[in-house]
């Protein structure tokens, strides 16, 4: 495994993020690894359903283990819930800027994607394989990633998140389609 380090290797007093050989700064730092260069998202903000509740723990863990700010928005519990209010208040904190990105999850991820994506400057897509987390990120900004626990297994979803964590967005021409997107939304609320 392949890693370095940004500066010193601190941020703030805490040690950089390392993940899957890489070193990466705070969000606002850039780190140089080899032919690599990138920029951390490091604030996440995870939500689920019952269906989602041990998908969830189980990424909080590994992401926590790996240096990321992890803050649980519930569900607390395998029982049966509804997951609008869970998805949408991960999409509240990344689109206030509180975490970096989100992670939203339930049967199939469906509906938390739609839920999630009601909230003003979220991009959430559901990205049950690492190529579209790779499209999402790469072509689309986006800032939110849904996964169904019902389609998809613990260790394929830590594999879904390395893609979307290693890749950025592009911008060129995608840059106008997100604005258009986003000119649209401030039009409309």
């Amino acid at each position: 495994m392949k890693l370095g380090l940004c500066g010193n290797g601190v941020d703030g007093g805490k040690p950089l993020v390392q993940w899957e050989g890489y070193t990466w700064a705070r969000s606002s730092d850039h780190c140089q690894m080899g032919e690599k260069r990138g920029i951390l998202m490091k604030r996440v903000a995870i939500g689920s359903d019952h269906a989602g509740y041990e998908l969830k723990g189980f990424l909080s863990h590994e992401l926590a283990q790996r240096g990321f700010e992890v803050t649980d928005l519930g569900t607390d519990s395998a029982k049966p819930t509804d997951y609008p209010p869970f998805c949408i208040s991960v999409g509240e904190v990344v689109g206030r800027g509180d975490a970096d990105w989100g992670i939203v999850l339930g049967g199939s991820g469906q509906g938390e994607q739609m839920a999630a994506n009601k909230v003003r400057g979220v991009r959430a897509a559901l990205c049950n394989d690492p190529y579209y987390a790779r499209l999402a990120r790469r072509d689309n900004d986006a800032n939110v990633i849904a996964i169904g626990a019902r389609v998809v297994a613990p260790q394929f979803a830590i594999e879904i998140l390395d893609v979307w964590i290693r890749t950025s967005f592009e911008g060129g021409r995608h840059k106008h389609r997100i604005d258009l997107i986003a000119e649209y939304e401030r039009s409309c609320r």
